[in-house]
This record gives structure tokens, sequence and C-alpha cells, in this order.
């Protein structure tokens, strides 16, 4: 039975692999920097899995910087060719990729959760060292309803850590049911939510999936 891995997990693929992709995918060895990617010890990201992606094989993704096209390729692995995997970098390890400007509004994120980790431009910058971060960059996060000892108030006060931020804050409040979209349990409209588990999206009461109930 093939592992499920989460969403958002980096993982790195072994050079053989990368190079028989490199082979099928001819298009994609055109371009240097995806052609030596798993050379240079770059990681891919798990995604949720298309309808096209064949059975028992881990679905990736690879955004690639503005500067080679800002495209975002699909590529699937077998387990097999997978030779590390580990959660996104937390947010206190990436900061130092960070634009100064954002140095106030991260220390303020990491006083709320120490444990919120990062994804998209920043963690991609800092894993990569290649120029992700660009004047229209989100700042994309990730917080474990685990690491927060009021959980109920954590869409609260991320709002209001968000209002005074000179970057867009974006990301999803992670519990044991899967992510929701932070904005979505900071609202008071509507009672139910938009879950995203590894392979399927369900909805959940807010107060169900805030206390760590599965669907």
């Amino acid at each position: 039975m093939v592992e499920v891995l989460e969403r958002h997990t980096m993982v790195k693929a072994s050079i053989a692999a990368w190079n028989a992709v490199m082979i099928q995918h001819h298009e994609l060895a055109k371009e240097p920097v995806i052609e030596g990617w798993a050379r240079a010890g770059h990681p891919l990201v798990v995604r949720r899995p298309g309808c096209s992606d064949t059975a028992g094989t881990i679905p990736l993704g690879l955004p690639l910087p503005p500067a080679h096209g800002k495209r975002r390729i699909a590529i699937v692995l077998a387990p097999r060719e997978i030779i590390e995997h580990k959660p996104p970098p937390l947010l206190a390890e990436a900061a130092a990729a960070a634009p100064s400007a954002w140095r106030t509004t991260i220390d303020r994120l990491l006083e709320l959760c120490p444990e919120t980790r990062t994804f998209g431009s920043l963690a991609w910058e800092y894993l990569t060292g290649l120029p992700y971060l660009s004047q229209g960059s989100d700042l994309d996060l990730l917080w474990p309803v685990s690491a927060v000892r009021q959980a109920n108030t954590l869409p609260s006060r991320i709002a209001e850590i968000a209002q005074q931020a000179p970057v867009r804050l974006d990301g999803e409040i992670v519990a044991a049911a899967g992510g929701v979209q932070w904005r979505e349990l900071a609202g008071d409209d509507d009672d139910e939510v938009l879950v995203k588990g590894p392979t399927v999206v369900h909805t959940m009461t807010k107060a169900a999936f805030l206390g760590g109930l599965l669907p």
C-alpha cells in the first residue's frame, strides 16, 4: 500500500528517477534548471492527485521561479523513487530568506505559533536559493491546530496580524481532518468550512474542525 503523504510535504527524487522523468518529458529537459533539479538537491512538493495520475504513484509538483516562466510542472513518481520526505520548512528557519519589511510580521506570527510552517515563494527561495520572491509575493503559511493552546482564537488572532502586515497572509490552518483556508475560519457567516485532505475535499463545521475531529 502506497504511503499517503500530506499536501505540501517536500520530497527529493533520486537522480536516476529524475533522469528517467527527463527522458519521458524531453521538453522539460531543455530547461537547464529543470534538468539539473535533482542533482542540485532541490525538492518537489506533494500535491493532490489528478484524474490522469497513475494509481500507486505519488503526485508531485514543481513551481518554477518567475525568471523561468513561473510554470507549474506536475509529475508522478513511484514511492521507491523518493529518497527523502519532510514537512515544509518552519517559518522560523525560512525567515532568513524573507524581505526585511516582513520581519515584524514574522516575529508576531512566531509569537502566536512558533511551529508555523511556510510554503510557496518564501519556502522555495529558502530551500533552493533561487529567486522566487517578488514584490507581489504572498506569505504562505500553515498553522497546526495541535500546537496552539486555544485553537478557537487562532483565526481571529491571525486576522489581527494580517490587518497590519505589509504582505498578504495566505495559507491554511491544519487539523486532523486536513487544512482549511484561514479566512474561512475567521469569518462568521458560514458554520461549515471546506477541508482539504491528502486526496479529497470535504466539509465540516468549524467547531468540529478546530476540535480536531475526523470527517
